[in-house]
């Protein structure tokens, strides 16, 4: 079963629609300046809702997804065991609120004129991120992207949180697989497609589509980006 959350507008219906172009944006120090989860991480500690053993932890993940030699899954898992039975709704209002205080105002200028181009060449735009649900839906809502995939949290009956996380994970080759049914979902081609990222985690979702785009990259990225001839931005 394909578990990823999706949230996009429906696709047109036509069997005879052409395969059209998506744009998908990453979000940390892509779309924006900063690494979300670390603007999250602090946010919660300062408020009480982490330990500073767990604020900890979060910056060395940090540091590690930045080198690529995270492990992605035992981070997720760390992480989210830690909202265990908390109300996802609580925990959307939470994440929104954060959101508009602490990371609206971060967009990267090129970021925002790359959005307002796909937009006016009529390419649906989607958030492609390893960040959470909430983050992303956040991010997508404000800057008007037309769908997201990130990673999303198993909730029982009541809302609550159950501390296990939907798989695949919305990283490194699982960015391909969400993206794909995305794909397939709406009539779009990845081959004509646009992916911007800064992160050589997302090395194999750079490389599935017909127009690579690195931005700002980590040193790894860059020498992979130079070796291949795609576009390095400074954004």
């Amino acid at each position: 079963m394909f578990r990823c959350r999706i949230s996009a507008r429906p696709p047109l219906r036509s069997p005879l629609r052409m395969l059209k172009p998506a744009a998908f944006f990453d979000l940390d120090l892509t779309l924006i300046d900063a690494n979300s989860a670390v603007l999250w991480a602090q946010h919660e500690r300062s408020r009480g809702f982490i330990s500073r053993k767990e604020m900890a932890q979060a910056s060395l993940w940090t540091m590690l997804y930045y080198l690529s030699i995270v492990d992605i899954e035992k981070a997720y898992q760390t992480a989210v065991a830690a909202y265990r039975g908390s109300s996802r709704s609580e925990l959307d209002a939470r994440t929104r609120a954060w959101f508009q205080a602490e990371v609206a105002h971060r967009a990267r200028p090129g970021a925002l004129r790359a959005v307002d181009w796909h937009r006016s060449q009529g390419h649906p735009l989607v958030l492609l991120t390893s960040s959470t649900c909430f983050g992303a839906a956040a991010a997508a809502e404000h800057w008007g992207f037309d769908g997201w995939l990130a990673n999303d949290f198993y909730h029982d009956a009541q809302g609550k949180l159950t501390g296990a996380v939907h798989q695949p994970l919305c990283y490194a080759e699982g960015k391909v697989h969400h993206a794909t049914h995305y794909a397939d979902a709406h009539g779009v081609s990845l081959s004509n497609s646009y992916f911007y990222s800064d992160s050589y985690s997302d090395l194999p979702m750079l490389e599935a589509v017909g127009h690579p785009k690195v931005v700002c990259p980590d040193p790894r990225l860059r020498w992979a980006a130079r070796r291949r001839g795609w576009d390095i931005l400074a954004w």
